[in-house]
C-alpha cells in the first residue's frame, strides 16, 4: 500500500493525483506508508477550538484563550495566528496585534472532558499510548494490522475522521519509524494534517534549525550554535568523535537524532518529569510579605496535587518574571523527597531571599523530577512526615466540606 483518500479510506499501491473512487485530492502517499507504525498525534489549537465548537458564532473570528491583560495567551486559534499571536504572548502585546481578539478564560473542565474523549478513541486501537498533555500523545500501533482491520496508517486515517465526527474537533498526525520523527512529521502539515516521514527523513531534516531536536533549548542551542552547529544537517555532518568529546553522551544522541534515528519506545506508564503552578499578579510586587502571600497558595495547590498524584520531588524550582519580562529560575535540591506545602513554602522563600528588591509580575513553584512518593509511615518521623500527617488530614476535611473548610493563617489576606 502507498496510498491512502483521507476522504472516503481509498488504498492502492500505486501513487495518485486524485483518489479514482471519490476524486478527492487529499491524499496520503508514501513508499514507506504500510510499514510506518509510531504516531504522534497533536489536538489543533486545542482550548481556543473547543470554545469555537462550544460557540459557533465565533468560528471565524480570532479567539484567544487566556487570562486578564496581565496574563499571558494559553493558546490561539489559526486565524489569531495571523495576526502573529502565539502561545506564551504577553496579553497585552498579544490584544495590540490583534485588537478585535474574542478572549475567552480558560476552562479546564470542558478541556479534560474533550481530552478524555480523543483518547478514549485512540485507545480502543491500542493500550500504546503515551500522553504529553491534554491534547498530545505518541502512539505505537505496531502490530495492530489484524486487530484493527488495516495498517497504522488505514487506522490513523480513519481515526482521525472519527474524532472529527464524534467530538467536532480537528487533530493533526505525524506518522514515522521513531516517535522523534512522528513530532517532526506532525507540524509539517497542520491545522488537519496527515504527513508522513519515512527513509526522506534526513534530507527533510537537514536545513532545520537544532532546536527542533529534543533536550535542546535555548541556552545549549547558543552552545552548539557557537561551536558551528545551527542546523540539524550541520550535526549529521559531524564527526561522531567530536560530538562526543564535546558533550559527552549527549553528543552521541544528537548524532543520532541528527540522522533521525530515535529508539525511546513509546510508553505508557512513562515518569513525569515536573509539574508546576504559577499566577501573575493584578499589580507588580516588590516587597517579601507580598511575593510569600502569593507563593502560599500556590505551594498548596501544587502540594495538593502531588499527593493526589502519588509524587513527590526532591528538586524544587523557584520562578520569577520582572516587569521586563525576564524570567528568573532558581532551584534547590533537597534531602528527601516532599510533597508538603510546608516544605514547598520554605524552599520557595529561601530562594526567592537574594532575589528581592525589584518588582515582579509573576511568581510560580515547581517540583522537578518528580517521583513516585515513598510510605508516609516512615521508620523515623520527620518534619515532612509530620506536615505531611498534617497536610493529608487537612486534604480529606476540604474534599468533605470543601476548599474553605480548613485555612492556613498565612492565606488569610486583608
Amino acid at each position: 500500500m502507498k496510498a491512502i483518500c483521507r476522504d472516503c479510506l481509498w488504498t492502492g499501491d500505486r501513487k495518485v493525483e486524485r483518489c479514482p473512487a471519490c476524486g478527492s485530492r487529499r491524499m496520503v502517499q508514501h513508499d514507506d506508508l504500510d510499514r510506518l507504525s509510531i504516531a504522534h498525534l497533536d489536538c489543533d489549537a486545542f482550548y481556543a477550538s473547543v470554545e469555537k465548537r462550544d460557540r459557533p458564532e465565533l468560528r471565524d473570528k480570532p479567539v484567544i484563550v487566556g487570562g486578564g491583560r496581565r496574563g499571558v495567551v494559553s493558546t490561539c486559534c489559526y486565524v489569531a495566528r495571523q495576526y502573529g499571536v502565539h502561545s506564551a504572548m504577553p496579553m497585552f502585546k498579544a490584544l495590540k496585534a490583534c485588537p478585535e481578539a474574542v478572549v475567552i478564560k480558560p476552562d479546564f473542565r470542558k478541556y479534560v472532558a474533550a481530552s478524555a474523549a480523543i483518547f478514549g478513541a485512540v485507545r480502543e486501537l491500542t493500550p500504546l499510548v503515551q500522553t504529553l498533555s491534554l491534547d498530545e500523545a505518541w502512539i505505537d500501533l505496531s502490530g495492530t494490522e489484524r486487530l484493527n482491520g488495516g495498517p497504522p496508517a488505514f487506522q490513523l486515517i480513519r481515526l482521525q475522521q472519527r474524532i472529527e465526527t464524534e467530538t467536532g474537533l480537528t487533530v493533526s498526525i505525524g506518522l514515522a519509524p521513531n516517535r522523534f520523527l512522528a513530532k517532526v512529521a506532525s507540524e509539517l502539515d497542520k491545522p488537519r494534517g496527515f504527513s508522513v516521514l519515512g527513509s526522506e527523513a534526513a534530507a527533510v531534516l537537514a536545513p532545520k534549525s537544532i532546536r527542533i531536536l529534543p533536550g535542546v533549548g535555548p541556552v545549549f542551542a547558543k552552545t552548539l550554535n557557537s561551536d558551528g552547529y545551527a542546523t540539524v544537517g550541520d550535526l549529521a555532518a559531524a564527526d561522531l568523535r567530536d560530538l562526543v568529546k564535546r558533550y559527552g553522551e549527549t553528543g552521541l544522541r544528537l548524532h543520532d537524532l541528527a540522522h533521525g534515528r530515535d529508539a525511546r519506545a513509546v510508553s505508557p506508564g512513562h515518569e513525569r518529569k515536573g509539574m508546576s503552578a504559577e499566577t501573575t499578579f493584578n499589580e507588580d510586587l516588590t516587597s517579601a510579605e507580598d511575593l510569600e502571600a502569593e507563593l502560599w497558595p500556590l505551594c498548596e495547590k501544587l502540594a495538593s496535587k502531588a499527593r493526589r498524584d502519588g509524587v513527590a520531588s526532591r528538586v524544587l524550582v523557584l520562578k520569577l518574571r520582572r516587569t521586563d519580562f525576564r524570567i528568573v529560575t532558581r532551584r534547590i535540591s533537597l534531602p528527601e523527597p516532599v510533597q508538603t506545602a510546608r516544605a514547598l513554602f520554605a524552599a520557595g522563600r529561601e530562594l526567592m531571599a537574594p532575589e528581592l528588591g525589584r518588582p515582579y509580575r509573576l511568581i510560580g513553584i515547581g517540583m522537578a523530577e518528580v517521583v513516585d512518593a515513598v510510605d508516609s509511615h516512615a521508620l523515623f518521623e520527620t518534619a515532612e512526615t509530620r506536615a505531611l500527617k498534617t497536610e493529608t488530614a487537612i486534604d480529606r476535611l476540604r474534599a468533605r466540606f470543601g476548599a474553605k473548610a480548613v485555612v492556613a493563617g498565612r492565606a488569610l489576606k486583608d
